[in-house]
Parts: structure tokens; sequence; C-alpha cells
């Protein structure tokens, strides 16, 4: 009789295993469907600008394309059917050599840029990008004078842009080129970064070290920056190449 207690006992918890992790991917969100870009269209803008397309089940941004020069305004992009609050986000993406871009969330509309009011997930090529490009004067203007032309940690891969730097002991970043996983869980308690399917990063939105933390650097004078608590999830044009795919957001 025991026996068959714990036989039943286990089918049970089998079952229920089962369903949950059913229940957890019908909650997804999929904000790329592999063929089109259904959804997705210029920040502070109606359609996608030039050089964003879906190709080979993939979501890129071609820079040759992107030359056109008919087009005025920014190539940054926003899946702009539906605003998140508090979420999960996974996404998969690969960068060329020298290659740079974000993955931004909470986004509003009707500001000059995205970076100014939005928090970013750093997406950057951490080993070449200095050596191709010079980030001297630009680290400068940020009052970052001991050896200026490094990428900083908070300019780093999953980095919370000149905010909160990843945790490089945890970091796994594969070679350029080859696939990566991001993912953000975001929650009025505790924001949490992911790469490859190691924690790299937690902090508090809106404490006091967060508010400290903002005030000190790049954003002191963005006075919306990070303020929202719903807004659009969106990808940065860098003047790169990018690929995305695997794009998915779960509510919370």
């Amino acid at each position: 009789m025991k026996q068959l207690i714990a036989i039943l006992s286990l089918a049970i918890l089998l079952f229920s295993c089962k369903t949950g992790s059913e229940t957890q991917n019908e909650n997804w969100i999929y904000l790329f469907d592999g063929k089109t870009t259904n959804g997705w269209r210029a920040y502070n803008g109606d359609v996608l600008p030039p050089g964003w397309l879906a190709k080979d089940g993939v979501l890129t941004f071609d820079t040759e394309l992107g030359l056109e020069q008919n087009y005025k305004g920014g190539k940054d992009i926003i899946y702009g059917l539906e605003e998140f609050d508090n979420f999960e986000l996974y996404v998969e993406w690969k960068l060329p050599e020298g290659g740079n871009s974000g993955i931004f969330y909470h986004i509003k509309e009707g500001y000059n840029s995205i970076p100014e009011v939005s928090p970013e997930y750093q997406l950057i090529d951490d080993i070449n990008y200095a050596r191709i490009h010079d980030l001297t004067e630009y680290n400068l203007s940020l009052g970052y004078t001991e050896n200026p032309s490094e990428l900083k940690p908070l300019q780093q891969t999953a980095s919370d842009y000149a905010m909160h730097p990843a945790n490089p002991k945890k970091k796994i970043l594969n070679p350029v080129g080859k696939w990566n996983s991001s993912r953000i869980i975001f929650t009025p308690e505790k924001v949490e970064y992911w790469l490859n399917g190691k924690k790299v990063l937690s902090f508090v939105p809106w404490d006091k070290a967060w508010y400290e933390k903002k005030n000190s650097d790049k954003w002191k004078n963005s006075k919306d920056y990070g303020k929202y608590k719903t807004g659009y999830i969106g990808f940065q044009d860098h003047s790169s190449p990018i690929w995305f795919k695997n794009i998915k957001i779960r509510k919370l």
C-alpha cells in the first residue's frame, strides 16, 4: 500500500511539474515571429528605419541598407504594439567584431532619443571594441580620466549601461559571431540581468543607491532617465550589424 501511495504521489508531482511548465510556456509573448517585422517600428516613427529587416529567421540590422540618404530620424527601434511594466524578457543575439547595440525597456516616446529616458542592457564586443573605436574623447567627456581609451565596466556587455556593471567573474560571453542569450527580469523590488544562463547583475530600481548613481554620472542631466514604470521594449542601432532571434516576454 505504501508503495502504491508513493507511486501515486510521484505521478501527481510529475503531472504538476509538466502542467506548470506548459502554463509558463503559454504565458510567453513572442515579439518576433521569425518571418516578418510585424509590430516593430522606429522610435518616434511609424515605420521601420532602413536597414532593419527579417531575414533567415532573424531580426537584423544591415548597415549597407541603413545608408539610405532620404531617411530622417534615429534608427533605434521599438516593439510598438504593447507596453510592459513588470516582465521577464528573453532574447538571443550576436554581434560582429567591434559591434555595439543594446536592449531598452520602459521606453517612452517624445524624447530626442531612447537612451535619455530608458535603461539599457548593454550589448557590445567587450574584447575588440576599444581596439577598433577610439573612446578617449567620449570617456573624457564623462570625467573618466584614468585610461580613457579603455572600455569601462559600466560600458561592457550585460551591464546596466552607465549605471551598474555586470559581475565579470560570472560573465560567460561567447566570441563575436556566436549566439548569446540575455534575460532581463524586472520588478519594483529587484532587477536581474542574465547572460548565457548566469545571473551577472541585480539591483533595486528607484532606491536611494539607484538615485545616487543616476545623479552622479552620465544621466545626471537627463531628468527623466529611468523614471517610467512601464513602456516599450526596443533595440539600439549603433551603426554596426546586429542579429536577434527568439525574442519573447512574459508578464510578471
